[in-house]
């Protein structure tokens, strides 16, 4: 079969694939692959757990008003990817809240594996889907707003405060309508745990040299200098945008997300060169674990720096000996200005069984109050309502804020900010095919401008 040439014949050839909006940690790997197995319509909410126990802060379903809340009733199915225990609290937590205040309404939440969940996204949206589901702002939102696969949030919107221009931007879809709320986003950086870099006497590389000096001696010292991990596919996704954004710029890294720079140039290859010299301080055997596992390596302090997003504090002592920093500058003329910091939410489907309680939940979730809730039980985001109280913000939060708010562009991350088609089915086994053969690299970019220009076609 020939590679299809428009949109709507890859979404009639790959019809379970096509509409993968990828997140920060899974991809849809296993959707194309011979032996994927698919959920059935429907199967998402039927796999996950169902709670509906109240408590929590009293809070009523309004964007940032108690007093504003109208009476829900009913049956309120939410579709929840927050399977790590962290996330999965808050959203827990979340839940809780919204009852208290909506004694009339029960909530089921349903909570299914986060890499599931994004591989099986488009038969879950397509089938029965919850009345509202986890997910991403952006190109991911917009492309299931696209195919009618989501509800319109417009009149949410509408009564919602607290939110930048930025943030309504990125949660609005091609026809100018709103399909997604908001929570949080958060930086990807180099963490590591403060107490073994005094002990080291370890310092923060300000330039490429010193961090690769760095890393050095702490491959003399016995450490894996960079904690690594690409099982799932993503997360090598950070590393080459950084290195991108370093290397090339962030105009030029969006342009070649866009599908308007070639992969095979100059430029790209000069990003996998870095990469190549950078190989030997990462953890080996990187194809073979997952984030959750390079984490703990840094919590045991057999690595002494991991490359992530600040998520990472769910798995290192929930965040408390954990600092990070910008990666460091490798063009003087381009700086170290430009960061991934994606954005997570919750979006409705488009024909919701409780629509009255699913908009209503969806103004609470947008609200200060569940901001605040948020904040206080995950303490590795940034709230996007400014309205929120940050007063429990961990060190790492406050700093997280900072580092988001300094930085002159942000990128939504490789997964995010280009065809989902193109993230899924070329960029995670080109990706491991370099990691597993950094030699290899002038075919693996022949291959991906060859496979870029079948798929990006006007």
């Amino acid at each position: 079969m020939s590679r299809p040439r428009t949109e709507a014949e890859y979404l009639a050839r790959l019809v379970p694939a096509s509409a993968s909006a990828l997140g920060r940690r899974s991809l849809l790997k296993g959707a194309f692959g011979a032996g994927a197995a698919l959920l059935l319509p429907g199967a998402l909410a039927a796999c996950g757990s169902s709670s509906s126990a109240a408590g929590g802060a009293s809070t009523a379903a309004s964007g940032s008003s108690a007093a504003a809340a109208a009476a829900v009733s009913g049956t309120l199915k939410v579709g929840s990817n927050y399977s790590d225990d962290v996330p999965k609290k808050a959203m827990q937590a979340e839940a809780d809240a919204f009852k208290a205040a909506n004694s009339g309404v029960t909530v089921n939440l349903n909570t299914v594996d986060h890499n599931t969940f994004q591989e099986n996204i488009n038969n879950y949206l397509q089938g029965k889907p919850d009345d509202v589901f986890t997910w991403f702002a952006g190109y991911r939102m917009r492309f299931f707003a696209s195919q009618g696969l989501a509800g319109d949030l417009s009149d949410v919107w509408s009564k919602l405060t607290g939110f930048s221009d930025a943030f309504k931007k990125a949660s609005t879809g091609d026809d100018g309508k709103q399909y997604f709320v908001p929570i949080y986003n958060y930086p990807w950086a180099v963490f590591y745990r403060p107490s073994l870099w005094k002990e080291k006497g370890y310092t923060v590389p300000k330039t490429l040299d010193e961090f690769k000096k760095l890393g050095a001696q702490m491959k003399k010292d016995g450490l894996a200098p960079i904690a690594f991990a690409d099982k799932d596919g993503w997360p090598a996704m950070g590393t080459f945008d950084i290195l991108n954004m370093r290397i090339n710029g962030y105009q030029f890294h969006v342009d070649l997300m866009a599908g308007k720079k070639t992969w095979n140039g100059p430029e790209v290859k000069k990003v996998f060169d870095v990469w190549t010299e950078l190989l030997p301080l990462h953890q080996d055997a990187a194809l073979g674990r997952t984030w959750q596992e390079a984490a703990q390596s840094l919590q045991q302090k057999k690595s002494g720096m991991y490359l992530l997003g600040s998520f990472v504090a769910q798995q290192v002592d929930n965040g408390k000996d954990l600092d990070f920093f910008a990666f460091p500058e490798i063009d003087p003329a381009i700086g170290a200005d430009a960061i991934d910091a994606p954005i997570d939410g919750f979006m409705m489907s488009a024909k919701p069984s409780n629509e009255a309680a699913a908009k209503a939940f969806l103004s609470f979730l947008g609200g200060k109050e569940a901001g605040a809730i948020w904040g206080k039980t995950d303490p590795s985001n940034v709230l996007a309502n400014t309205e929120a109280d940050t007063s429990a913000y961990t060190d790492l939060q406050k700093k997280s804020a900072e580092i988001i708010g300094a930085s002159k562009s942000i990128a939504q991350f490789l997964d995010r900010d280009t065809r989902p088609d193109f993230a899924s089915t070329v960029m995670i086994p080109q990706l491991q095919a370099f990691i597993k053969d950094p030699k290899s690299v002038s075919g693996i970019l022949d291959s991906i401008e060859s496979q870029k220009k079948s798929i990006f076609v006007s």
